[in-house]
This record gives structure tokens, C-alpha cells and sequence, in this order.
């Protein structure tokens, strides 16, 4: 029966944390998310079961491999095997950190400090190492209630994930509280401890929410947006042309421009055959869209493309470097941001944060001989290159600078405030989408737009293929939205800011603390169970 009792708790936290996350959005639920997994923890702790850490890792794992189901299926529609490794592999670096608090709550006095320490240096670590995959961050559960969480401007959404914890944390303890009957005054003060921690940071964020302005003295500058609504699978790499594609998205945005539009962005891979970049001038696909642009001369066009860059002259290969068949040269495939203006003048900017076991093989000079099991999704799969510094896009006068941003980097707050720290004015978010179908994943992603508006300040255009586009201010707001799987435009003005927020400035410094103190933790815990042990 016990058993019982406590697969039905590890379950309903499960069920707590899919019912709180976009697009279902009760996002109340998270704060009680963790409260049974707590107390299946507590349970066995005071039990001193022997084997008690494989116990709490078995149902903590079973919360966390049905909550990565419940939430992240839909990657099911791209890759099968991508799926099961993504559920799996993440569902057990969750229910390790679980694990680990539980060990380490044993048997010194850090508590829950401990969890709190670990979880977020997890996601600290899942935000920069080479099998990241952050979509299940804590604090990403607030992108549908974002006037909740105005001072990510301060966090990012680290800061989401502590008060997440600290408020389960508190919660639990407070009906440990009223379960036990303890003394009435301690009770109170938890009770106020838990609502102080819970409902102020929502108060100060919708005073937050209410002061955010357009920048004075910011560049009102008019966008045409496209989502030509092109099939990833059965058009964009195999049905259609690019010279096809191209006129088709040429055609849908042309009817909203005129002499005062300043930018037109296309999406992802809208060029999808191969380009080489030691010769892009030449390339036939540069060509038609230079030719479009002599008709609009105060036109800047930002399109994604897939490119290719050989190592010529004696350029050392990179890593993700491959050999040409039967020749000694060597180059590196890339998922590019184009911009091209009427001056003929074309900047480039490589992706740089890539979907592991799709556009990026881990640790590539140990797992290289894998690249051929990478999962094509169309174009170019295995590893691609990637470049060190966020590259901005400016107008040919230099007074507007854009961060190119491509589709799965836009999950990253730190990385996308580096396109700000160098610059940037505004952000454009390019993507497809289609790949995994009408399901909650690109509803989620366009979601995560408004947190990246929020820690930078900054107002967004965003074209997806395949839906869907929109334009989110610097508030988080998401308006123009279209529709999934329709061709669309949008026509729109953005305004220009050259703030720089304090998480901008200072990144994930919260995850940073946290890997210092879960070292120290650990150290403890090395240390008094050594002198436990000699004793």
C-alpha cells in the first residue's frame, strides 16, 4: 500500500508540473508542484531505509520521465529516437539531482538549501554544456503569465526557478507544520513566510510591468515580416527550388512594402540549398534577392540560409570540420543568418546554439565517428560549425544594429544578451517550426520570446516558416500573431532601445553562485562522511 501511496504522489507532481506548463499555463500549479516528491523524500529519509537513495531515485524519476513525456512528446513528429533520448536522458539528470539532495540532507545541516543549490546549477550546467537542453528550465513555466516575472530584467529565468523552489519548499514545510500540530506562533510565521515569498515578487512585477516604456530617443523602424508556410518535409528540401521558394516569398512580402519600410525578414533556411560562402556573390540565390533590392534602395532583407565554407589558403579546420570525397580540403557546413541591403554589402552570422543529436554532435572530438547517426531533418545534418561571438547586423549608415537570432538559440536568455552586450538594438528571432507539427513545441517556443524581451528590454519580430510570427514589445507582450500553417505577413513598426538591463550585464550569474555553493555542499558532505566513517 505504501508503494502504492507513493507512485500516486510521484504522479500527481508529475501531473502538477504538465498542467502549470505552457501551453496548458496553469502556472499557480508549479508552486505545489514539488510538495508529494518532498514528501516521498521526507518519508523514506526518516524511515532510514537501507537503499533509500535507489528508492527516491526510482520515483523521483518516475515524476520527471512522465513530466518530459507529458510536456516535450511532441518531438516525437521529428525523431522518434530523438525523443526517447531527450526524455530519458533529461527525466535522469533530474532525478540525480533529486537523488543527490537526498543524500546529501541525510547527513548534513544544508536542508533544502541544498536542493535549491543543486537544481539551479543543473540548469545552470543545461544552459552550457554540450548536451544542453533547457526547455524544461523552471523558470521558463512563466512565459504565458510574464507579467508575473518582470524582474527577469534582473534574473533571467534562473531567478523564476529559485522562487519556484523556495515557495515548494516553504509550502511543504508549512503543512508539515499544520500536520504535526506544532505551536500556533511558528505556524503563523511560516504561513506568512510562504504567502511573503509567493504573491510579492508578482506585486513588484506588475508595478514593473506598468512603468516599462518605449526608449526615449529610440529608432522607430518599419518591418515586413513573412512566413511563407513552405512544408519542412515534403517542399522546403526536396519539392520546391530555392529559386521557387524564394519568388514565393518575394511575392507575399512585396504587396507591404514601400519606401518607408527599412527591413524584411524571412525565415530560417529560407535559402536551403547549400551556399558557398568563398564564392556567395556569385550564388544564384544572392543574386535574385540583390536584384529584388534594387527596386526598394532603403531595404534591408534578413533571411536564413544553409552555407558552406571551405578552409582554403592554410586555414586551420575546425573540430566539426569534414573532408570533400576523393580531394584534401576540408570545410563546415553552417546554419546562417543572411543580411543583405541594396549596397550589395552581405553580413553573416553562424547558429551558434545547435539541437544536439540534429545539427550538433556532443563533444565532437570524442563522438565524431557518430555524426553519421545524427537525425536528418532535411538539409544539412551532423555537426555543424558554429562561431565564438555573437555577430550584429547593422544598416549600412550603422545607426540600427538587429541580433540575427536562429529558432533554438532563442531559449537561451545569456546568450541572446550577448547580441545586446554587442549592441544590439532590437532582436529577430528566424525559425521553422514545422518540424514537430501542431502540437504545444511551437507554441512553447514562441512563448519563450516574451522572457528574452524581458531580460533585455528589447522588442522582437519573429518569422517562422511554418508558423508562427508575431512581434513582441519589451514588456513580453506578443501581438500580430499568425496563424499555424498559413501563409502570412506582417507589417509592423519597432522602436529601437540601447539599454542594457542588469541581467544583461551580468548574465546567469544566480547559476553560477549556485554551482559555487553546491561545491561547497558537496565538499561537506565529503568530508563529514569521512569522518563519520572513522569514527
Amino acid at each position: 500500500m505504501k508503494a502504492i501511496r507513493y507512485i500516486g504522489l510521484s504522479l500527481l507532481s508529475s501531473l502538477l508540473l504538465f498542467a502549470a506548463w505552457p501551453v496548458i499555463g496553469f502556472s499557480f500549479l508549479i508552486f505545489f508542484a514539488f510538495i508529494p516528491l518532498l514528501w516521498i523524500e521526507d518519508k523514506i529519509a526518516a524511515q532510514q531505509i537501507p537503499r533509500g537513495a535507489w528508492i527516491v531515485f526510482g520515483y523521483s524519476y518516475l515524476t520527471f520521465f512522465c513530466w518530459n513525456v507529458f510536456t516535450t512528446w511532441w518531438i516525437y513528429n521529428a525523431s522518434a529516437g530523438g525523443a526517447v533520448m531527450a526524455i530519458v536522458a533529461n527525466a535522469l539528470l533530474m532525478a540525480l539531482v533529486f537523488t543527490a539532495f537526498y543524500k546529501v540532507k541525510k547527513r548534513t545541516n544544508s536542508g533544502y538549501l541544498s536542493l535549491i543549490c543543486f537544481w539551479i546549477a543543473f540548469e545552470y550546467l543545461h544552459l552550457n554544456w554540450d548536451f544542453s537542453w533547457p526547455w524544461l528550465t523552471l523558470g521558463n513555466v512563466f512565459s504565458i503569465n510574464y507579467k508575473w516575472v518582470q524582474w527577469y530584467e534582473f534574473t533571467g529565468v534562473l531567478g523564476g526557478s529559485l522562487w519556484v523552489l523556495m515557495v515548494n519548499i516553504l509550502g511543504y514545510l508549512l503543512w508539515c507544520f499544520y500536520s504535526a500540530n506544532k505551536s500556533a506562533l511558528k505556524f503563523q510565521k511560516l504561513h506568512y513566510q510562504f504567502v511573503l515569498a509567493l504573491l510579492l515578487p508578482i506585486a513588484l512585477s506588475y508595478l514593473l510591468y506598468a512603468g516599462v516604456t518605449k526608449e526615449n530617443g529610440g529608432i522607430e523602424t518599419e518591418v515586413v515580416i513573412v512566413q511563407p508556410n513552405i512544408d519542412p518535409y515534403n517542399e522546403k528540401f526536396t519539392g520546391m527550388s530555392d529559386e521557387d521558394q524564394l519568388l514565393k516569398l518575394l511575392q507575399l512580402a512585396e504587396p507591404k512594402i514601400d519606401s518607408t519600410t527599412n527591413y524584411l525578414i524571412a525565415p530560417e533556411t529560407a535559402i536551403a540549398s547549400n551556399i558557398w560562402e568563398n564564392k556567395i556573390e556569385e550564388a544564384p540565390q544572392i543574386l535574385l534577392l540583390q536584384n529584388f533590392l534594387k527596386k526598394y534602395p532603403h531595404l534591408t532583407l534578413v533571411i536564413g540560409a544553409s552555407t558552406t565554407k571551405a578552409y582554403v589558403d592554410g586555414a586551420l579546420p575546425s573540430a566539426t570540420a569534414r573532408k570533400l570525397m576523393r580531394q584534401d580540403i576540408y570545410y563546415d557546413s553552417y546554419n546562417t543568418a543572411l543580411q543583405i541591403d541594396s549596397s550589395k554589402q552581405i553580413q553573416l552570422y553562424h547558429k551558434s546554439k545547435l539541437v544536439p543529436g540534429v545539427e550538433k554532435i556532443p563533444f565532437p572530438v570524442l563522438f565524431k565517428p557518430f555524426e553519421k547517426f545524427a537525425i536528418d531533418l532535411g538539409g544539412t545534418s551532423g555537426s555543424l560549425g558554429v562561431q565564438d561571438t555573437r555577430t550584429v547586423f547593422h544598416t549600412p549608415n550603422k545607426q540600427i544594429q538587429i541580433a540575427p537570432i536562429i529558432c533554438y538559440e532563442s531559449i537561451y536568455g545569456a546568450f541572446v544578451g550577448d547580441y545586446v552586450k554587442n549592441g544590439a538594438q532590437l532582436l529577430f528571432i528566424i525559425t521553422n517550426d514545422g518540424w514537430w507539427g501542431d502540437t504545444p513545441g511551437y507554441k512553447q517556443h514562441l512563448s519563450y520570446a516574451s522572457l528574452r524581451a524581458i531580460e533585455t528590454r528589447r522588442e522582437i519580430a519573429r518569422s517562422a516558416n511554418t508558423g508562427t510570427s508575431a512581434v513582441v514589445n519589451n514588456r513580453g507582450d506578443i501581438s500580430l500573431q499568425t496563424p499555424w500553417w498559413e501563409e502570412a505577413v506582417i507589417k509592423t513598426k519597432l522602436t529601437t532601445s540601447n539599454r542594457i538591463t542588469f541581467y544583461v550585464k551580468y548574465g546567469d550569474y544566480l547559476g553560477y553562485l549556485a554551482a559555487i555553493l553546491s561545491g561547497l555542499i558537496v565538499l561537506f558532505y565529503v568530508y563529514s562522511s569521512s569522518k563519520r566513517n572513522k569514527i
